[in-house]
């Protein structure tokens, strides 16, 4: 094997991690990497050289190491800033998951008061009443794909609540959501993507002259506010925080829940379990997030000072990305990891994230998916997989793992 061909097997691109195929492998290629090469090479075109990491102990590591950033102004100099791959790139990405402190700290303490504790608590009659509208709508087929008829408009119907924006533009939000998460630089994706942000951006800049004009109890209008007290928040910041919030609000929980719901049919002796012990559902609700974890791999870190890792110099500028669901089956913080166990002691996952960027959400998606799985289960007790296992398909996505669709009988 010549020194060329050893290069194309040793290096992942951005293409590979983000195909289905690599998304059907990956479990076992993450533990081969957690034995011989925890440090892993990759090759990510106009964002430059990457590190894969697959180990728990380096991720808790990384994810607090102040040497790494979220927003690459805090590595680059002016004269090595990359070109916006994407023409509306500047507008959407001045949220809080792509800044550092003490940015960050400003941008999620305007956001965080909607999603403390008392604040979910109050959103707990509502779920239950959408995650009961939707299955009145499906129960009588006996069938439903869970994506598209549960799974996906459950969670979005909640955040477009909590913002205050149309509840009929929700499937807007789903084209627009996959072009955000997409992180391809085929130029004819890349064209498309641009194209679909494009119109993402008309719609908020529509969306703020409304609420400017017509102030209501909704996050929008209360983050509108505090930009218009001068200094908290840019428009650009004020699109970014809109559009992370309409995304990360959904998509995350549409995953916790078609996942979830995935791994107990496969596992028919954890699911009976459930049935007959409700109370694990907690329990159970944090496995779902370990054994398939929402986000596989974290949106990257650039590296602003060199250190070493595994006897390897990380650079300048390196990007670095981590693969959470490698982190959540790493065995010598999981026994058995690869079992998928509801009643599972110590479950210190970190589907979430860990440190400054930990979700923001993650209550709300907690309650979300306890009250979808246990009311599916209870409305429907003889739920089954329409089709074989063998015959899902998870999507091709570099972020996320995520089902194409999950067909059940019930």
């Amino acid at each position: 094997m010549s020194s060329k061909e050893k290069k194309s097997v040793t290096i992942l691109t951005e293409s590979q991690l983000s195909s289905r195929a690599f998304k059907d492998e990956a479990y076992e290629f993450y533990k081969e990497l957690r034995k011989s090469q925890p440090l892993y090479p990759l090759s990510l075109g106009a964002l430059g050289k990457g590190w894969l990491i697959s180990r728990y102990d380096d991720a808790i590591h990384l994810l607090k190491n102040e040497k790494l950033k979220k927003n690459y102004e805090n590595v680059f100099t002016a004269k090595e800033k990359r070109p916006a791959l994407l023409k509306n790139e500047e507008t959407l990405t001045k949220h809080m998951l792509n800044s550092d402190p003490p940015d960050h700290n400003r941008l999620r303490t305007l956001v965080q008061k909607a999603f403390t504790h008392r604040m979910i608590l109050q959103l707990e009659d509502k779920i239950q009443h959408i995650a009961d509208s939707l299955l009145d709508k499906v129960q009588p087929n006996k069938f439903m794909n869970l994506v598209d008829d549960y799974a996906f408009p459950l969670p979005i119907i909640v955040i477009s609540e909590m913002l205050g924006i149309p509840l009929e533009d929700r499937q807007k939000f789903r084209v627009w959501s996959q072009a955000i998460i997409d992180f391809s630089d085929a130029p004819e994706r890349l064209q498309e993507n641009d194209h679909l942000l494009g119109e993402f951006v008309e719609y908020l800049e529509s969306l703020v002259r409304k609420k400017r004009r017509e102030p209501a109890g909704d996050l929008i209008s209360a983050l509108i506010q505090a930009e218009s007290g001068g200094t908290q928040l840019s428009t650009e910041e004020l699109y970014s925080m809109i559009m992370l919030l309409i995304v990360a609000g959904h998509e995350t929980t549409v995953n916790l829940i078609t996942n979830m719901t995935y791994a107990l049919m496969c596992h028919h002796d954890q699911l009976e379990k459930l049935r007959q012990q409700p109370d694990l559902m907690n329990s159970a609700i944090e496995e779902a997030l370990r054994f398939h974890s929402p986000v596989e791999l974290t949106t990257i870190r650039w590296t602003a000072e060199p250190f070493i890792l595994h006897g390897q110099e990380i650079k300048r500028k390196d990007v670095i990305i981590i693969s959470l669901a490698s982190a959540n089956r790493d065995e010598k913080i999981f026994p058995n990891a690869d079992i998928f166990d509801i009643e599972r002691k110590n479950n210190r996952h970190i589907a979430f994230g860990h440190g400054n960027h930990f979700c923001l959400g993650a209550q709300l998606a907690r309650l979300e998916a306890k009250i979808a799985i246990s009311t599916l289960l209870r409305r429907c007790p003889n739920i089954q997989l329409k089709g074989e296992k063998k015959q899902m398909k998870w999507k091709g996505n570099f972020l996320m793992r995520a089902l194409e669709e999950l067909p059940i009988s019930f």
